[in-house]
């Protein structure tokens, strides 16, 4: 398996169920996505709002790892998040553009400037807190879109609640078919 690939069919797979839960969450009403469903982020906003708040804290730490990385440095024009908590973008017309925003620059990035051997590298960086580390960037990418999936499995979950359904959430569909 070659790393970078499979961080770009990481990104494809994160912008399809973006776009799909956008598809379903632009037919509730603002009172709905702001209700408090006794989730950890409250409200479908709430955890919508986490999981942008830490593609862009991570995504804005990965634009230092490499002066060759233009494609991130759209997201430093976003809000700056505090801490994970944020709700930088309260109305959902608003996330919406944001998102796209990220999710395009992060594929971007995979797919033009990022290179495999920059994932074998470490990345130094400050958490929300100040503390500093050190840590392996390939898995530091790993983590984003672990973090992606767990939050939207959150969000899937308070959308079914609702009787709503996203539609296939597999990775499956964005991994080739390979011939025998």
């Amino acid at each position: 398996m070659n790393l970078l690939s499979h961080f770009i069919l990481m990104a494809d797979y994160n912008h399809r169920m973006n776009i799909q839960f956008s598809n379903v969450i632009d037919n509730l009403s603002e009172e709905i996505t702001n209700e408090d469903l006794g989730a950890y982020f409250t409200s479908i906003m709430g955890t919508l709002n986490h999981i942008l708040v830490g593609d862009i804290i991570w995504l804005s730490r990965f634009s230092t790892h490499s002066k060759n990385y233009l494609a991130l440095k759209s997201i430093l024009e976003l809000p700056k998040p505090n801490g994970l908590n944020d709700m930088i973008f309260p109305e959902f017309s608003s996330f919406k553009i944001a998102r796209e925003k990220v999710d395009l620059s992060l594929s971007n990035w995979l797919m033009s400037e990022a290179d495999a051997n920059d994932f074998t590298k470490n990345l130094e960086y400050s958490n929300t807190k100040g503390i500093i580390s050190i840590r392996n960037f390939g898995e530091l990418l790993s983590h984003l879109f672990n973090h992606q999936t767990h939050h939207r499995g959150q969000l899937s979950t308070l959308l079914n609640q609702q009787g709503l359904d996203v539609g296939v959430t597999d990775f499956l569909i964005e991994i080739p078919e390979m011939s025998a």
